[in-house]
Formats: C-alpha cells, sequence, structure tokens
C-alpha cells in the first residue's frame, strides 16, 4: 500500500517539476513512510511513498522500468504470483518477486486488457515511453483512490486531495452540488465528481488513457446481470465458500504479518474464524474498539465469542478512547479524510486504526462490502417485498413478512411502514427512490439542487437496490473512509468480501438465498456457520463499529463545533441552517445526523478549504 501523485506538463522546467513533485509527495508522506521515490522524465513526473509489503528488497521500489515502461502503483495484485508463472511461459523475465514488476509485465503482454486478469486492489499510472501515453487504472469497486485534474492539456494526479491543491490548476471553489449531496445522503463521492469543481475522481472499473493532451475515460468491467446460479442451495453455498476461503488465502498474501479488525459483527467474525481454522498454528491479532458509560453500546460480548472459540489462535486487543481524546483528535482525522465527514462511525475506524500501528502492524484485513451485495441492510427488505408483490407470490410476502416482523419484534406501525416503503420500492424506481430520499429525508437547506442520476441496472429490485449501494451511495462511502483511516496510520486495509469473483456470485445468486425469513445475508451464515461462534451466527441486529453517537458527542466532548457561526457556509440557507442548529441545542434530536454534517463542513471549509 501507497501513496501515489504526479503530472504531466510541458510548461514545467525539469528542475521546477522536481521541486514541485517532492511537496506533492511531502503532502502524503504518511501513506507511504518507508521510501520516497521520485522520477522526472519530462514532460512526466511520477512520486512514490512506499508502505512495503511485498518484496521488501529495493527490488520493489517505485517508481520502477522495466519494459520501457515506468508505473507508480498503489494496492495489491493478490493473484500476481499465478499472472507472473504464465507470463513467465510466455518469455517474460523478471527481476524482483513484487506485483508492481507484474503489472509492468502485464500491460507490455496485454496492454490495458490486463486489468482484466487482476483479482485485487490498485491504482496505479503506467507512462509508455515509446507511445508517450499515459494509461491509468482503478480497481473494480475503488477500494484504492485516483484523484486527478485536468486543464489545458496538462494532468495531474494522486492519491488524495493534498498533493493536487499544489498544482498550478487547483482553484478551490467548491462543488457545491457534492457538497449538498454530503449533507442529505452523506455521499462522499458521486461519480467523478469531488468537493472540489477542479478535482476530478477515477471511477472504479474505470481506465484512463492520457495521450497528446487528451483524456479519454473507459469502463473495463460491470456486474453482468444475465448470468445466474442453478442448482440446489447446499451446492450454491458450497460454491459461495470454496470462493470465500480462497480470498482468505490470496488476501493473507504478505511479507509482513496481517492482523484484522474486529467489531463483532458477521462480516468481521467470518474473516476472523475463517483465518483461525484455516492456520490454526498462527498467532493472529484481532482489535476490537469499545465505549463505555450511558448510551454506549459497548460489542466486547459477541468480539469475545470469537476469541473465546478459538483463544488458542487469537490475541485480542481492545482499545476504548476517552472524550477527552476525541474532542483532540478530531482535527486530525478531518485531515486525512480529505472531506468533510458525514457520520461519527469514521472515528471508531480511526481510533482502531490508531491502535492497530501502535502495535507496529501494516496489514489488517476488513469485513466491508458483504452487506452491499448480500442484503445486509435492513432496507434491502423493501425490495425483497416489492418483488415479491410485483410477481404476486402473496403467499410468501406474507410468510416473509411475518418472519421479518418477529425477528425485529416490529409493532403495527413499523409494519405499517414497512409495507407502505415495500410498496413504494415496487412502483418507483431506484432512481426516483433517492432522489425523493435527496430532497426530503432532511430539510433541504442547499440553495443548488444538484441532481443524483443513476446508472438503473439490475433485474430484480432487490439487484437494482444492491448495484447502487455498490458503485454509488454506500460502499464508496465507506471505501473512502477505509483508504483514509488506514492510511492515516501508514497501515494497508485489505477487503476479502470485495474478491469480485464473491460479487460476481452473489448478484447472480436469487433474492432467496440472499434474504431468507428474515435473514439477512443468508448464504454467508450458512457458508461460515461451521466456523462462526453460534451467538454470531444467530445474530441479526446490523451495528459495525459504532460510536455513542452524533448526539452524545455533539452535546459532549464535540460540542465546541457548535460554536462556529454557519456563515462561511454561503451555498447554504442560513436561516434554516441556524434553526435546524438551534433546536438541537434546545433538546430536538430529530436531525441530530444533519446537525453533524453541517458542523463537520462548517469545521472542514473553516480549516481546510
Amino acid at each position: 500500500m501507497c501513496g501515489i501523485s504526479g503530472f504531466y506538463s510541458e510548461k514545467i522546467g525539469e528542475q521546477e517539476g522536481e521541486t514541485l513533485l517532492r511537496k506533492m509527495a511531502a503532502t502524503t508522506h504518511h501513506r507511504g513512510p518507508d521510501l520516497t521515490g521520485i522520477k522526472a522524465i519530462p514532460p512526466v513526473y511520477l512520486a512514490h511513498n512506499r508502505l512495503s509489503i511485498i518484496d521488501l528488497s529495493p527490488g520493489g521500489n517505485q517508481p520502477m522500468n522495466h519494459f520501457g515502461l515506468e508505473i507508480v502503483f498503489n494496492g495489491e495484485i493478490y493473484n500476481y504470483l499465478e499472472i507472473r508463472k504464465e507470463l513467465e511461459g510466455l518469455g517474460h523475465h523478471f527481476s524482483s518477486s513484487s506485483d508492481t514488476e507484474v503489472i509492468l509485465a502485464s500491460y507490455k503482454q496485454w496492454g490495458g486488457e490486463c486489468v482484466q486478469r487482476f483479482m485485487g486492489m490498485w491504482a496505479f499510472a503506467i507512462w509508455d515511453v515509446a507511445t508517450k501515453t499515459l494509461f491509468c487504472s482503478r480497481d473494480r469497486f475503488g477500494i484504492k483512490p485516483f484523484n486527478y485534474i485536468y486543464k489545458d492539456g496538462e494532468f495531474y494526479f494522486a492519491s488524495e486531495y493534498k498533493p493536487l491543491k499544489l498544482s498550478p490548476h487547483f482553484s478551490s471553489e467548491l462543488n457545491t452540488a457534492q457538497v449538498s449531496r454530503a449533507l442529505q445522503l452523506g455521499w462522499l463521492v458521486y461519480r467523478d465528481e469531488s468537493f472540489f469543481k477542479c478535482i476530478h475522481v477515477l471511477p472504479p472499473a474505470h481506465n484512463l488513457i492520457f495521450k497528446q493532451g487528451k483524456l479519454e475515460v473507459k469502463r473495463y468491467w460491470d456486474i453482468d446481470f444475465s448470468k445466474k446460479v442453478n442448482g440446489s442451495f447446499e451446492e450454491k453455498r458450497e460454491r459461495f465458500r470454496a470462493l470465500f476461503d480462497d480470498s482468505i488465502r490470496l488476501h493473507l498474501r504478505s511479507d509482513v504479518p496481517v492482523a484484522a479488525t474486529l467489531s463483532g459483527g458477521i462480516d468481521s467474525s467470518a474473516i476472523v474464524s475463517k483465518v483461525a481454522t484455516m492456520y490454526p498454528d498462527q498467532l493472529f491479532k484481532t482489535f476490537s474498539i469499545y465505549y463505555e458509560g450511558k448510551d454506549s453500546v459497548d460489542e466486547r460480548p459477541f468480539v469475545n465469542e470469537v476469541i473465546n472459540k478459538y483463544k488458542n489462535s487469537l490475541q485480542p486487543f481492545y482499545y476504548s478512547p476517552g472524550e477527552k481524546e476525541i474532542a483532540e483528535q478530531f482535527h486530525n482525522a478531518v485531515h486525512h479524510s480529505d472531506v468533510p465527514v458525514t457520520g461519527s462511525s469514521f472515528f471508531s475506524q480511526y481510533f482502531v486504526m490508531q491502535s492497530i500501528a501502535a502495535q507496529k502492524i501494516k496489514v489488517v484485513l476488513s469485513g466491508q462490502g458483504a452487506d452491499d451485495y448480500l442484503g445486509g441492510y435492513m432496507h434491502s427488505f423493501y425490495r425483497l417485498f416489492a418483488d415479491l408483490m410485483r410477481k404476486m407470490r402473496f403467499g410468501k410476502l406474507i410468510t416473509e413478512m411475518g418472519a421479518h416482523r418477529r425477528m425485529q419484534d416490529f409493532t403495527g406501525g413499523k409494519m405499517f411502514d414497512l409495507t407502505s416503503k415495500s410498496l413504494l420500492s415496487g412502483m418507483m424506481g431506484e432512481e426516483s427512490l433517492y432522489r425523493t430520499e435527496y430532497n426530503r429525508y432532511f430539510p433541504f437547506l442547499s440553495k443548488e439542487a444538484g441532481s443524483v442520476d443513476l446508472d438503473n441496472k439490475g433485474d430484480s429490485k432487490l439487484n437494482a437496490f444492491l448495484y447502487q449501494l455498490m458503485f454509488m451511495s454506500s460502499l464508496p462511502t465507506l471505501l473512502h473512509y477505509e483508504d483514509r483511516n488506514s492510511m492515516a496510520f501508514s497501515i494497508e486495509s485489505r477487503v476479502p468480501f470485495l474478491d469480485h469473483r464473491m460479487v460476481e456470485y452473489g448478484f447472480a445468486l436469487s433474492n432467496e438465498d440472499k434474504i431468507k425469513k428474515g435473514v439477512t445475508k443468508h448464504i454467508l451464515r450458512e457458508a461460515a456457520k461451521d466456523v462462526l461462534p453460534e451467538a454470531i451466527y444467530k445474530r441479526k441486529d446490523k451495528k459495525g463499529f459504532v460510536t455513542p453517537g452524533e448526539v452524545k458527542w455533539l452535546r459532549g466532548p464535540l460540542k465546541y463545533l457548535l460554536d462556529d457561526d454557519l456563515g462561511r457556509l454561503e451555498m447554504i440557507d442560513q436561516a434554516k441552517a441556524s434553526a435546524v442548529v438551534d433546536a438541537f441545542r434546545k433538546g430536538e434530536n430529530r436531525n441530530a445526523n444533519l446537525v453533524w454534517r453541517l458542523a463537520s463542513l462548517n469545521y472542514w471549509v473553516k480549516n481546510f478549504v
């Protein structure tokens, strides 16, 4: 894992270019403190901050040059050994044992199509000296970041916003449409937009080609909804289990020790339990966070279910940040986030990574991603029931709604709400539903509405919803946090559930394979049942790395955020915003999330714009 930055400019002299390049690299030193490498090949300038994970020798240093190609690369190609063997059979020779060199050889052999063969997470830029082409790529789900500025035939790119702020083309003018989405929906990412008008984001599963001053962005991968899995549930479960096992095996490839975050939920518990089962003789470290006090949720009882089941294979670490530390660390956390923080759970992950860094761990496994394609969120049920209504399977609908009611102990009022939202999901497309939420979920504060335009894909209501979670709403924001929090402490965070083979398989399953009798992520539970503690297998609530919440912190250690005047937020309706904050101060919690987002946005604009 690393930080990359660079640019193409015919207007900057070599010495000036090298000076700028060093300054850009210095802003992301935290992403790769082991070595900073820069290379000037005018008009191209490449910089790399290295966090040594694969091939710790100087042979893995970057920028790397082979085959007339120069590369800076952030990420891991987990199947690099298999690809290397294939390339050696085609006559390629290697001078290092790094996955970076495998990328270069793959590009030399297959051109831009090479990314179709990669399993992993990546953001890289390759300068082809012969063709004078800059080829850039980002992994299928956007696990690793790639941001850029393109103006007047010049191109600047970086892992974070920070290096791009040094570009002569950077402007601090905010993208008010994205600010609005962050306030209303909590989204940090939307297509190729960032919080600054001048900075763009290379979307997941896209390649970017820069040549002769022109830019072309192309998608190279997508979900194929025509593919379906046949056979019995038992056969599907065994196939899912085999894919999960292989993903764990590949994600453990490393020349440094690997650990894991453990929240007590089914996803992280399944990963840790699998590792402990597959490698029982290796002591595996886990890291968890908890909070004490009134209205705080302590997940240690569930975490300890996993620890106690594999007590000879696991070494747990727990951390509980105090209110003073929360107040003191807010500035650093927002600095590393690059963006206004739209929820408090970000800080739990931040403190977990801090705890991991204290143990000098460089690589961790995280449970991110399973909820988004296996129906782990409660609002997945609206789409499940909508599908049953549309297919007029009313017997099945009654059974599933009854099971869901018993599982969640819903009252009559809750069931009426559930039925109404399910009917609405059946009548409206995902884009209409998201636009309704965007405009009406909170009091609308922005002066400009912006837009929420979706790629309407999916062969069912549920799959259409899960597709948006994966590529538009939930996952892109979570992965942004995952990257910035881990890299703030020079840690590589790996996400085994985002093995693209597992994701493709998940979308090819039926609704019933994913949600059954009120139980979410049905196939994952059944595939991991033999290794999970019973209490985790049967757990039906959804928490993750929880915090005491926006209400408690804004009334406690972060109360000072509300003392700042909102006048600098010119893009919002000041009167409405002030009324929302005043109501919160007087004890109304209805719009606490919006108050948090306002306070966070105000702090970010004041300190980082």
